[in-house]
């Protein structure tokens, strides 16, 4: 195994192509509430996947991981078995899933979100020939390629993005759920907002506090929490939140002049978001995608990729989206925010 520690690099380059395309919903079972859906023939990879809650369709961060999956499958064929959490899950299930997928040959087995770690290490100590990818997290395993993004640096650039085009001098942030990951968005976007104009006003709200997850998974949370907002004089909104934030989309598109800031995938790209792109200003993108397909690369190749690796602004691992060209007119001040992070002259905090 290729044990590393970087940033990285490579399949920065597929990236436009990745964001270019929208996940297309899979045929699902349910098990025990779980959903599974398997494709692809015996050769090449075989390659399991345990979603986060939502699971494929989300249109936010497990459809970013599909995209991966769905790009390593059709050019090195084999097989693909997903599975998705539920909220209702504890630990002993999300250990469950994974040895389920490593007691069915495949390999590399993905963990998708934060949830994974403390069973994907015990997991991994136990099928040390499998090679496992655990997205948002980091565990020390000779056999886990722990993948994990600087999510706080383009969070800044959405901050700078709602101060610049805020009329109202108020805007607001929704996390799905008070965990550290999601406090990266908010203390990035906070940043940039604070650094850009001190004077505006900006509201905080999380759907959803501890083990619950329910606020990854709640557009109807989302949209009231995003109304509140709105009500009370916000015109820009910023949800990390998962599909959550579906809701908080539909609430903005429903006020004039406001506008939504999307998360992890380009929503203004999300078919099943299309009536609302209007109103989607841009999105803070984590390509999952690109870090999903180079495990399974690594792995396909002959080398699997463990230790960390983190996709960061400078190689292209976040990004800010300019679909729909509304941040056209701002795009100086952003290569300028961009360019100080990418130097060092801005330290981007991770805590609010």
């Amino acid at each position: 195994m290729r044990r590393v520690t970087k940033i990285a690099a490579s399949g920065i380059a597929t990236a436009a192509l990745a964001l270019s395309v929208s996940a297309c919903g899979s045929t699902s079972t349910q098990e025990d509430n779980s959903s599974s859906s398997s494709s692809g023939s015996s050769k090449g990879v075989k390659v399991g996947v345990a979603y986060d809650v939502g699971g494929r369709g989300d249109h936010s961060f497990n459809d970013s991981a599909a995209r991966g999956m769905d790009k390593a499958k059709k050019e090195f064929g084999g097989s693909v078995k997903e599975l998705t959490a539920k909220t209702s899950d504890t630990e002993a299930d999300r250990e469950q899933r994974l040895t389920d997928l490593a007691d069915a040959g495949y390999n590399p087995i993905v963990g998708i979100g934060y949830s994974y770690a403390p069973s994907m290490k015990k997991v991994a100590a136990k099928y040390p020939k499998v090679t496992f990818g655990l997205v948002d997290a980091a565990v020390d395993a000779k056999n886990i390629d722990n993948i994990v993004f600087t999510e706080e640096q383009s969070s800044y650039l959405a901050g700078v993005t709602a101060a610049l085009k805020t009329k109202t001098k108020h805007v607001g942030f929704i996390g799905g759920v008070d965990i550290p990951l999601i406090k990266k968005f908010e203390a990035g976007y906070v940043q940039g907002v604070q650094d850009t104009d001190k004077k505006i006003k900006i509201d905080r709200q999380y759907l959803s506090h501890g083990s619950d997850t329910s606020g990854f998974a709640s557009p109807d949370k989302g949209k009231e929490a995003a109304q509140g907002m709105l009500d009370k004089g916000a015109d820009v909104v910023f949800s990390a939140a998962g599909s959550s934030g579906n809701g908080a989309i539909e609430a903005v598109n429903g006020k004039k002049g406001a506008w939504a800031i999307g998360v992890d995938s380009d929503q203004y790209k999300i078919p099943s978001l299309a009536k609302y792109k209007s109103s989607i200003l841009t999105s803070v993108v984590k390509n999952v995608d690109i870090g999903v397909y180079d495990l399974v690369k690594s792995v396909h190749d002959g080398k699997p990729v463990t230790g960390t690796t983190t996709y960061s602004l400078a190689k292209g691992g976040v990004s800010l989206s300019t679909s729909g060209g509304f941040i056209g007119d701002i795009e100086p001040q952003l290569d300028a925010a961009k360019k100080k992070i990418a130097d060092g002259a801005v330290k981007v905090k991770t805590t609010p």
